[in-house]
């Protein structure tokens, strides 16, 4: 299981870009939190990144945003385009499984999944949507929600499919 900055490391170029820019586009102020946090880490003052072009900005906030201390940051960032943009996937996915929900966002998990559930509810988002966002999503999921469920963390470590790094 990849924690939020391990997932800005391991995704593919276009799609952290995608994040960020739908950030930057649809989620001002998740993107200026972002933005600062990135310029913290660099010690240099927010305005100096907004300066820069926004694709030569994205790649430094990538980078940033991949280490341990920017996890707060990279959750915040994730999270957002997940509720936001990648919302019909969620609710795909706890619909799959039978977790009541509002918009995709549950308030109360259950301790286990069984793989009877499991695996036909990510071969549905499989199917549906890109492996790459499952993936991210899937590693966001037990992780942020705290579901931790060890047969998802497993599936996550060995499905080929749900590999980070092979779809760019």
């Amino acid at each position: 299981m990849l924690t939020s900055h391990e997932l800005m490391g391991f995704m593919s170029p276009p799609l952290a870009a995608d994040i960020l820019n739908f950030a930057y586009e649809s989620d001002k102020p998740v993107y200026k939190a972002t933005l600062a946090a990135a310029a913290q880490a660099l010690r240099v003052r927010p305005v100096y990144l907004e300066r820069q072009p926004r694709a030569q900005r994205h790649v430094a906030m990538i980078q940033i945003l991949s280490r341990p201390a920017l996890d707060a940051s990279a959750a915040g960032l994730i999270r957002g385009w997940l509720v936001k943009k990648q919302q019909a996937m969620l609710m795909d996915f706890l619909n799959a499984l039978e977790i009541a929900h509002k918009d995709g966002v549950a308030d109360e998990l259950p301790e286990t999944m069984a793989d009877d559930r499991l695996k036909p509810a990510i071969g549905t988002l499989l199917a549906k949507y890109p492996p790459e966002a499952v993936a991210v999503y899937l590693n966001a999921f037990n992780d942020m929600s705290g579901a931790n469920w060890a047969n998802l963390r497993l599936l996550l470590e060995t499905d080929h499919r749900l590999q980070l790094g092979q779809h760019g």
